[in-house]
């Protein structure tokens, strides 16, 4: 049998990178998709196809697919993992931002399923592994755009999974949790650019906080998700989730086993607002008010 041919998207770092990294040692032909093409030169050293893909663009995906198809005949495995966490308060976000954060999340994830479909409708065999988050089961504060995106792509992966299996397709979600990325950065960036110096200031510094405090050095690395990855592709019949790791797993089984005035309870102390968090936000807010005075100058 030829080599197993694998696409997986939002390689340039993170859980994309160590996917691709994953796939290889495991046999695959694995072209590694990103905007930045430059940021993905090591893979192409390990091996990896590097092709350039933004997943915001229909004519980018078309070529990415339509350029595998045409250099190995198959695509047997997409791991549809680039995404971003775009966070601040729903009355502060544009509704830009909002649409994009679904552009990237969830129909990029959707139009690049449609691309490869019909190629593994014809061969009776493939796997769509779509990267999913604990965030689509919980949620947060000032954490709408990026928890919408991620319940969609759980509502997505389930009806798409009972649709392509008479076809020989199968379909898993990946729930990772707190991973060292550069996700955490990007998204208690936008926080604080988005919130930090309006009436959620409090909450953004408090967000932030929290979120620091689970990026720390117990936080696993990327690798952990490439690996339950790995093992879904080649499993004869995978599990339909993978949550990873096992904290995450005791968060969505707290989710599950309490109401949600209870979870919304746990969610206000890990989130609430302290005494450094509102100086914070003062500081920032006033720090803002000096800025646009000189800028007026």
């Amino acid at each position: 049998m030829d080599s197993r041919v694998a696409l997986v998207t939002g390689a340039s770092s993170g859980i994309g990178e160590a996917t691709v990294l994953e796939l290889i040692r495991r046999g695959f032909v694995v072209y590694a998709g990103a905007r930045r093409v430059e940021r993905m030169a090591h893979l192409a050293e390990r091996g990896a196809r590097v092709i350039r893909l933004d997943v915001t663009d229909d004519e980018s995906m078309t070529a990415a697919v339509t350029g595998i198809l045409n250099d190995q005949g198959r695509i047997d495995v997409l791991v549809n993992n680039a995404g971003y966490g775009s966070y601040g308060a729903v009355e502060d976000v544009p509704l830009d931002e909002a649409r994009r954060q679904f552009e990237v999340n969830i129909f990029g994830l959707a139009r690049l399923t449609q691309l490869v479909l019909p190629t593994m409708r014809r061969q009776r065999r493939g796997t769509i592994v779509n990267i999913s988050s604990i965030g689509g089961r919980i949620y947060e504060p000032l954490g709408a755009w990026y928890h919408a995106t991620k319940y969609a792509v759980e509502g997505l992966s389930n009806s798409l999974r009972v649709e392509v299996e008479p076809h020989g397709v199968r379909v898993v979600l990946i729930r990772p949790g707190a991973i060292r990325t550069e996700w955490n950065e990007i998204s208690r960036r936008s926080a604080l650019e988005v919130s930090g110096e309006t009436a959620y200031g409090p909450q953004a510094h408090a967000l932030v906080r929290a979120l620091t405090a689970a990026d720390t050095e117990t936080a696993p690395g990327p690798s952990v998700v490439a690996e339950a990855i790995g093992r879904a592709v080649d499993a004869a019949k995978p599990r339909i989730r993978y949550t990873v790791p096992f904290a995450a797993k005791a968060i969505v089984f707290a989710r599950w086993l309490l109401p949600d005035r209870v979870f919304d309870a746990a969610v206000h102390r890990v989130f609430g607002v302290t005494a450094a968090d509102r100086l914070a936000a003062e500081e920032s807010a006033a720090g803002a008010r000096v800025e646009s005075v000189g800028s007026v100058r």
